[in-house]
């Protein structure tokens, strides 16, 4: 295995809506460092980054780890606010590259892609101290696509996972951007566009969370939209909302209503919602339009657009020690 040297980054500490916290005359330090591994699918050398809680080799006590997936069209040099929720509690971060931009077939929930993410936390528990059975994972809009695709393929890996303005369905998403750099993203990833050829229909098929959600139905998954995405962002609420019925429906639950989805994606709110649909989470520092359970997981439409929550992220993985 191949490691390459990091860097010492120093945060300045500033007020986080999540942790309420203000820590006035301090610096973080968090080294970041890249790491490398070989693909076990096609020996390829594969990279990630990856931040671990000072002398943490000295420690006896293994610590959990939470794995954040890049968004649809970034790559390794992407940062967030994550990373430091995750240092402050001396957890360690893995931030995998798995086939980088969604624009070829290697990446976009493809096997190799899906290989690659579960190759960086063998890589990472074989040289530190990882507690195996709190392994987090996380993702926002392109990220939060891979988040809901392994949580389905994998459940048993994962303590919990949180995934943001998520796309379930390519098919779908292409659908919405066929016109755009978006679809053609798509059609670069699946070999062409829907309808095309059998194979291309599979790959849409094989590449999307709808397809394997039911799968998910065991896992602490928190699935989330901002109840703007669609109308100001890039990806409706309903990618979402259709993973939560899928899991819902495996599960015997109450689903939400195509009514209801309708309601949500249009101006306003739902016509008549149902206790606890309501409210303000402080975790998120937002009010929420829609919130819904089945099993152990839960479905919110918060206050806002296309982004993820770090704070909340947190907050989700906290309840699931």
């Amino acid at each position: 295995m191949v490691r390459i040297l990091g860097l010492a980054i120093f945060l300045m500490p500033a007020f986080s809506n999540g942790d309420e916290v203000c820590v006035k005359e301090s610096q973080e330090v968090m080294n970041r460092e890249r790491i490398q591994f070989k693909s076990s699918m096609d020996a390829s050398i594969q990279e990630a980054i990856l931040i671990v809680p000072p002398s943490d080799k000295e420690r006896l006590k293994p610590v959990p780890m939470v794995v954040s997936l890049h968004s649809w069209s970034a790559d390794l040099s992407q940062r967030n606010e994550l990373e430091k929720f995750v240092h402050r509690r001396g957890w360690i971060y893995l931030f995998p590259n798995f086939r980088g931009i969604n624009h070829r077939p290697q990446a976009c929930g493809s096997r190799l892609a899906q290989q690659d993410i579960l190759d960086s936390i063998l890589w990472v528990t074989e040289h530190y101290q990882v507690d195996s059975e709190r392994i987090y994972l996380t993702g926002t809009s392109g990220g939060g696509h891979m988040t809901m695709l392994m949580a389905a393929r994998h459940p048993k890996l994962w303590r919990a996972a949180s995934a943001w303005v998520g796309i379930s369905d390519l098919a779908a998403w292409h659908a919405l951007h066929r016109s755009t750099r978006y679809g053609k993203m798509i059609e670069q990833c699946c070999g062409g566009a829907p309808g095309e050829s059998l194979e291309v229909d599979a790959q849409y098929k094989a590449r999307s969370p709808i397809t394997y959600a039911a799968d998910a139905r065991d896992v602490a998954i928190d699935i989330n939209a901002g109840i703007k995405d669609g109308h100001e962002g890039s990806v409706p609420i309903s990618h979402s909302i259709n993973v939560f019925n899928r899991i819902a429906e495996a599960k015997g639950d109450r689903v939400v209503t195509e009514i209801e989805i309708s309601q949500l994606s249009r101006p306003g709110a739902l016509e008549m919602a149902r206790e606890g649909d309501e409210g303000f989470d402080p975790t998120f520092n937002r009010k929420y339009f829609l919130r819904r359970h089945s099993g152990k997981a839960r479905l919110t439409i918060f206050d806002g657009g296309h982004e993820g929550i770090a704070s909340a992220t947190i907050a989700w993985f906290e309840k699931h020690p």
